[in-house]
C-alpha cells in the first residue's frame, strides 16, 4: 500500500477506482459493514434501467442494505455524459455528508472521476454538420481509420480510446475541427469548479490473474442470462446498437451475435478481449489520476488496508470537520 499526503477538510470523498472484475463492489460492500457510508456509482453503464446483468449492477438485496446513487437513472434510450454525471455525483456527494455519512465513490468509469475531480473544460456545443460529415467519412473507412486520424492530431486522447470507440472519437475529431487544438489540450485548461476526491487507486498487480478474472465474470454473466436480457431489449423499437447504452462492452457484442454476424465462440471470444482491452484502458487512466493509497486488490489482507485507509480518512474528516 502506497500513501500520498492529502488536506482531509479539502476533500469532499472517497473514490475507489479500478478495472473491471477487480472486486471494487464487493469490497466496497464489505467496508459498508464498518463504515457508515453511501455508496454513488461511478459506471457509465449502470446509470441505465434494464441493464442489470451485463452491468454486474447491485443487486435489490445489496441496494437494501447499502445505499447506492446513480444507478438506474435513465432508459436505455437515452445518453448520459461526463458533464450530466459532475451534475448528480456532486448532489448525491451533498446530500450524503449532510446525513454525517460518508460518500465513497466506487466504479471504473475513469473519465467521470476525472472530471468530477479536475473540473470539466469549457468545450464547444455538438455541431450537426461536422458529427454527420465524420459518420459518412467513418461509414466509408471504419472507425479505425478515423481513430488514426485522431492518434495523428492528438495521440494523448487516442490513447485511451479503442478504435471502436465511435462516440468519443467522433467527439474529439469535432473539438479540433471546431477549435483548431487537440481535446487533450483545451482540457488541461483551467477548471471553473473542482470536487476534491481522496482516492484509493485499485490497482492489480497480476494482468494474467485479472484477465481470468474478467473471463469468469463474463461467463457468470452468460449464466445469469446476458443474451436473454439483451433479447428483451431488442424487443424495443426505440433500441439500435449505436445508441451508448449499447455499445457497452458485452451488450455490443452480444447485439452482434443476435445479428447473426458471429457464432457463439465468436461472440464470447470477443466480449472477453474486449473487456480486457477496456481493462486496460482503465489501468492507464488510473494511472494518469493522483492516488493517496495504492491498493493490489489481488494481495490477501486487501480488506483491512482499504478499511484501515478509508478508516483513518473518515476519521480525521469528520473529526476535523466538526
Amino acid at each position: 500500500m502506497m500513501a500520498a499526503q492529502s488536506d482531509p477538510l479539502r476533500t469532499q470523498a472517497i473514490a475507489l477506482l479500478g478495472p473491471t472484475s477487480s472486486g471494487k463492489s464487493r469490497a466496497a460492500m464489505r467496508l459498508a459493514e464498518e463504515l457508515p457510508l453511501e455508496i454513488v456509482s461511478v459506471d457509465s453503464a449502470q446509470v441505465y434501467r434494464g441493464m442489470d446483468v451485463g452491468t454486474a449492477k447491485p443487486s435489490a438485496a445489496e441496494r437494501a442494505r447499502v445505499a447506492h446513487h446513480l444507478i438506474d437513472l435513465l432508459d436505455p434510450a437515452q445518453s448520459y455524459c461526463a458533464a450530466r454525471f459532475v451534475q448528480d455525483a456532486r448532489a448525491a456527494i451533498a446530500q450524503i455528508r449532510a446525513r454525517g455519512r460518508l460518500p465513497l465513490l466506487v466504479g471504473g468509469t475513469m473519465l467521470y472521476a476525472k472530471a468530477l475531480s479536475e473540473g470539466l473544460a469549457e468545450l464547444p456545443p455538438a455541431d450537426p454538420e461536422v458529427r454527420e460529415r465524420l459518420a459518412w467519412q467513418a461509414a466509408r473507412s471504419g472507425w479505425p481509420a478515423l481513430h488514426d486520424r485522431l492518434r495523428a492530431i492528438d495521440p494523448h486522447t487516442a490513447e485511451r480510446l479503442s478504435p471502436g470507440d465511435r462516440q468519443r472519437i467522433q467527439r474529439a475529431l469535432e473539438v479540433f475541427e471546431l477549435t483548431g487544438e487537440p481535446m487533450s489540450s483545451l482540457q488541461q485548461s483551467p477548471a471553473v469548479e473542482t470536487t476534491p476526491l481522496w482516492t484509493i487507486a485499485w490497482m492489480p498487480s497480476d494482468r494474467a490473474e485479472l484477465h481470468q478474472r474478467i473471463e469468469a465474470r463474463f461467463e457468470a454473466m452468460l449464466a445469469a442470462g446476458l443474451v436473454e436480457e439483451l433479447q428483451r431489449l431488442r424487443a424495443r423499437a426505440n433500441l439500435t446498437a449505436d445508441l451508448p447504452s449499447m455499445r457497452s462492452v458485452g451488450y455490443r457484442q452480444a447485439w452482434e451475435y443476435l445479428d447473426g454476424a458471429t457464432s457463439y465462440a465468436e461472440f464470447r471470444r470477443a466480449a472477453v478481449a474486449a473487456s480486457r482491452q477496456f481493462a486496460k484502458r482503465q489501468i492507464t487512466w488510473l494511472r494518469s489520476i493522483p492516488a493517496q493509497f495504492v491498493i493490489d486488490p489481488l494481495q490477501p489482507d486487501v480488506q483491512s488496508q482499504l478499511c484501515s485507509a478509508a478508516g483513518q480518512w473518515f476519521a480525521r474528516h469528520f473529526a476535523q470537520a466538526k
